[in-house]
């Protein structure tokens, strides 16, 4: 028998899936917000999970199921993090190379200075200094070398699998904070987009 329901009808199901999508993404963002604010107040190592899920009014399973492990509340932007990424390479003006692409990508969101927003400095200052962070925010972001990768290699014409895809995408992430230790990091990162860009014997010819 054909389904009696109109259009303009929403369908229960969706409805209610999405109502309940809804409402998971609210309280991952509020677990988010409260951790992000004790650590902001009181240091990441001086905050435990228990606080941050009284906070966030959530039971501490809860808290778990939205963030496996405390380094991950810090950083919660994954997907839109890689979704730009991606956006870089693939939107990127005609005539401009990847790898310049990724260079103006790195300077505007790996390096940004945040405006003088003293809530993106205070952020950075709780991630500088404190190391567990630091290398679970790098794991994090290499993380997105694959589907880099992929997307290099078709806007390329180049084979899925092909290494130099891989180098490229691994290099590209890997360089600002290879960058960081520098005086000028956006001069180092510019410097090493050049090496990406034109390949070592531009720079250094006969070395």
């Amino acid at each position: 028998m054909p389904s009696t329901r109109t259009d303009t009808a929403p369908d229960p199901t969706s409805v209610s899936m999405g109502r309940r999508e809804r409402k998971k993404a609210a309280t991952r963002q509020a677990i988010a917000d409260a951790a992000l604010r004790l650590f902001l107040e009181r240091g990441y190592d001086d905050v435990g999970i228990r606080e941050i899920a009284d906070a966030a009014d959530v039971s501490t399973t809860t808290l778990f199921k939205h963030f496996p492990v405390k380094e991950a509340l810090v950083f919660d932007e994954d997907a839109e993090q890689e979704a730009r990424l991606l956006a870089a390479v693939r939107e990127r003006p005609g005539g401009q190379s990847i790898p310049a692409a990724l260079r103006e990508h790195a300077l505007a969101t790996r390096l940004a200075s945040g405006g003088g927003d003293s809530r993106f400095a205070a952020f950075t200052e709780l991630v500088n200094g404190t190391p567990a962070l630091l290398d679970y925010g790098q794991k994090m972001w290499l993380r997105h070398t694959a589907a880099l990768a992929r997307v290099i290699a078709e806007e390329s014409g180049l084979a899925a699998d092909d290494p130099a895809c891989t180098a490229l995408a691994h290099f590209a992430l890997e360089a600002p904070r290879a960058a960081a230790v520098h005086d000028d990091p956006r001069a180092a990162v510019t410097r090493a987009f050049d090496l990406l860009e034109h390949g070592w014997s531009a720079l250094a010819p006969g070395a």
